[in-house]
């Protein structure tokens, strides 16, 4: 929380950013409600037109980051949302189910597609399943005769960030230039 609290008044002092005021024809109040905790309980910022309280049980009280061209600051969340890792282990259990281990990072999965010759070209695949919940992917389509598949999956933490695709045998990492919706 001492990391969350010196991250919003560090905004607060940056040019007079007032990021909750109080005044005749507005109100604006923000509360976050979890783990357990309090930022000081008290006021910041206050003056004869506006008073900022930070007052917050759990995690972090603003969502986004504040930026600009030579400063970024987050709003903490990085704890209770951590970046999507690399999904391990997908492989066929049957002729048609995907599976892979879990994501401890998961929101959800997608699953990317493609035909073999693709992947020798340098392709990473294209959308086939997206928005899944579980470790697991149907797909009863046959490939063309002397043809095949190769499936490559993703997780999105609950930001919907996206992970890794994983790495060539070059070891730089896959591109994603088409992301599942």
């Amino acid at each position: 929380m001492k990391r969350i609290l010196s991250c919003v008044l560090a905004a607060v002092s940056v040019g007079s950013v007032a990021l909750a005021q109080t005044s005749a024809s507005h109100r604006l109040t923000e509360s976050v409600f979890n783990g357990g905790g309090d930022p000081g309980n008290g006021a910041f910022g206050a003056s004869a037109s506006h008073r900022i309280k930070l007052d917050a049980v759990g995690d972090g009280l603003i969502a986004v980051g504040l930026s600009g061209a030579s400063y970024r600051m987050d709003g903490g969340f990085v704890d209770v949302y951590p970046p999507p890792g690399e999904v391990q282990h997908a492989l066929f259990s049957d002729k048609i189910t995907l599976v892979w281990d879990p994501e401890k990072s998961i929101g959800q999965y997608a699953v990317y597609r493609d035909g073999m010759g693709v992947l020798s070209g340098g392709g990473t695949g294209t959308c086939f399943a997206s928005g899944l919940s579980s470790e697991t992917a149907i797909d009863a389509t046959t490939p063309p005769a002397g043809q095949g598949y190769f499936y490559l999956v993703t997780a999105r933490n609950r930001l919907l960030e996206e992970g890794s695709k994983g790495n060539r045998s070059s070891g730089l990492e896959r591109p994603n230039p088409a992301p599942c919706p």
